[in-house]
């Protein structure tokens, strides 16, 4: 029996982790302690953070793992990268994890290799005089963490008497001694998704984002096919390969952020693995194969069949036009209670999913971790899929009691 080591035991690892389960892996889950649902699923549990290479190290010798992935999380890429580099397992390598998971290697790679990008700084924080260097940019201007994830320790500046509180803001989400400023680009969010093996890329999938605004942009959900022009499409396609190649990154997942201004695609990040908010789901439901048993028979060494279910290559394919949002709170508080009043044999909902459970304390949401649950359709045009969404979304309720009731 092959064994699989899966970084993180949230909620969006649980489906990977139910995948392995199910191809028979023996797997095993190393993350840090805490109410997180993927415990209770794992074959072998190791209470350990992710980051701790060192320890992550340890127990893939001692388990003599035949692969180690993760999914929706930035956190642990780098020890992937460094476990695989060190045991010579499929993966993407330690000096790509590196750049995938610190925002000022990526952008500084980025402008090397001639990728479009916004105009960024360098900061340490025990530079007095920072705002120097921030007034050679255009207002307004990002303040982020170069290794936070899940829209942690990004903060959209205005003026420059809230340089200090973004910076503050920044310093508390983050382990390294400098972040980054960028100029903020004006324009329409979205993403795709892609996989790279053995330096080829199998498909780009773009995506639209439904957007949460807070202290800055937060992904909420997304939908797919995302209709461009041919020029932009293509634009797109070029900008995330000269991403990929500049990031030398091989064997692994892609997740792309993207914004178009003026009819060009910018990149703002990319990372190592599949996106969280129901992007694996995304990929699976267009396609019409299982996203995270391609994901983790990469991770094993196995050859992977990226075509579609009909056969077709990924970019002759039409795809299942899908939606996805997530369920949040809109106050810290309590749930109550939550229902849907949905029919369970619609087959164009494909998944209602509640976090948690009456009882349960939620956050207000601010970040994609504070999410309570999602909710993914499907139909045979993009406009059903999205009216079966809003649909689907107005059977659900869920009451939230104030804390301090």
């Amino acid at each position: 029996m092959k064994k699989i080591l899966i970084l993180g035991a949230g909620i969006y690892q649980v489906p990977l982790i139910e995948t392995a389960k199910r191809l028979g892996l023996y797997t095993i889950v190393a993350s840090i302690p805490g109410n997180y649902p993927g415990f209770e699923l794992a074959d072998k549990v190791y209470y350990e953070n992710t980051t701790d290479y060192r320890k992550i190290l340890a127990i893939a010798r001692r388990e003599k793992i035949d692969g180690i992935i993760t999914t929706g999380t930035d956190v642990a890429v780098i020890t992937i990268g460094r476990v695989c580099d060190t045991l010579g397992l499929p993966g993407l390598s330690a000096h790509s994890a590196e750049i995938a998971t610190d925002k000022l290697k990526m952008k500084t790679c980025y402008e090397k290799y001639g990728v479009r990008t916004a105009r960024f700084r360098r900061i340490s924080f025990d530079d007095a005089d920072y705002a120097l260097k921030v007034a050679e940019l255009q207002l307004p201007v990002m303040f982020k963490s170069v290794d936070s994830s899940g829209s942690r320790g990004i903060v959209k500046v205005n003026e420059p008497s809230e340089f200090e509180a973004a910076r503050n803001t920044v310093l508390e989400n983050t382990r390294s001694e400098y972040f980054v400023v960028e100029e903020y680009l004006e324009g329409e969010e979205f993403g795709a998704q892609a996989f790279v093996k053995d330096g080829d890329i199998q498909f780009i999938l773009p995506h639209g984002d439904y957007v949460f605004k807070g202290d800055t942009g937060v992904p909420v959900g997304h939908f797919a096919p995302y209709h461009l022009a041919p020029d932009v499409l293509e634009d797109t396609k070029e900008q995330l390969r000269l991403a990929i190649r500049a990031m030398e990154l091989d064997n692994c997942a892609i997740n792309a952020d993207f914004i178009m201004c003026d009819g060009k695609t910018y990149v703002l990040e990319i990372g190592g693995r599949s996106g969280a908010t129901c992007l694996a789901e995304l990929v699976s439901i267009y396609y019409g194969y299982n996203y995270y048993e391609k994901i983790l028979h990469t991770a094993l060494g196995d050859e992977v069949d990226f075509r579609a279910s009909d056969g077709s290559m990924p970019e002759d394919c039409k795809g299942v036009p899908n939606a996805s949002m997530l369920l949040m709170s809109d106050r810290d508080g309590v749930i109550v209670s939550q229902t849907s009043s949905n029919p369970v044999d619609d087959p164009d909902i494909v998944d209602i999913q509640f976090d948690h459970v009456p009882g349960d304390a939620v956050h207000k949401f601010h970040v994609g971790p504070h999410r309570i649950g999602h909710v993914i359709t499907k139909g045979e045009t993009l406009d059903a899929a999205v009216d079966k969404l809003h649909d689907a979304l107005d059977h659900i309720h869920i009451e939230v009691r104030d804390s301090e009731e």
